[in-house]
């Protein structure tokens, strides 16, 4: 079955050309192709997409907060961000929000498809300088003093976890794709999507990265 894609981008030709693009490739499906964050809000969860491509920069709503207000509305949906930003602030609010991959423009097409395919399979595709923002912000983190009400929180909330979903989420951090997963534990695909949808729950995340930082956070203690 090909990914159901919805693409919200407020520049028309670009916004034309990815759709066109994204049709033009057998593993995809352009459903749905939207100017705005609130017009995306209001009409794409009736088309059920798998992946959003997400511009930050719109107009009104801005990207960040569509994909929030979607993430909610649209349980299970991956987000790729397609932006100019590449600044740690703009990346870890889409990561917060409910993003789940973030390229920075231009892109080549072949990546975005890529990119498309590996979240859709439980990946999280991120440029080379984006990734090493990413791991420099955890060794960063790692070396705060962690003594928090908050901290205390989060080891409740991981220690509720149940071993398989522990399990899980050792391999998330190890970079392993839900497909992966599912071989190493020889389950079906959907059921590690079941697995990481209740440890989502339990850690009050919306993403991958936010779970992995989350479930690292606790190792530690």
């Amino acid at each position: 079955m090909p990914i159901n894609v919805i693409v919200v981008e407020d520049d028309s030709r670009l916004r034309s050309g990815l759709a066109e693009m994204i049709n033009n490739d057998s593993e995809c499906n352009c459903v749905g192709a939207f100017a705005s964050g609130e017009d995306a809000v209001e009409n794409a969860p009736a088309l059920m997409p798998q992946v959003a491509v997400m511009d930050i920069n719109l107009p009104g709503m801005n990207g960040i907060e569509c994909v929030g207000i979607l993430s909610d509305k649209i349980p299970g949906l991956q987000t790729v961000m397609l932006t100019v930003y590449q600044d740690t602030d703009s990346l870890f609010r889409a990561l917060a929000a409910g993003a789940h991959g973030y390229l920075v423009k231009p892109v080549r097409m072949r990546d975005l498809l890529t990119a498309i395919r590996d979240i859709h399979q439980g990946g999280a595709p991120l440029t080379s300088a984006l990734a090493r923002k990413v791991v420099d912000a955890f060794r960063n983190q790692s070396s705060v003093d962690t003594q928090e009400v908050q901290a205390g929180d989060r080891c409740d909330e991981a220690a509720e976890l149940a071993p398989r979903e522990k399990q899980v989420l050792d391999l998330l951090a190890q970079g392993y794709s839900y497909k992966e997963i599912a071989d190493q534990l020889n389950v079906a695909f959907g059921t590690v999507h079941t697995y990481v949808l209740r440890i989502y729950k339990k850690l009050h995340v919306r993403s991958k990265n936010a779970a992995v930082a989350r479930w690292l956070g606790y190792r530690k203690k």
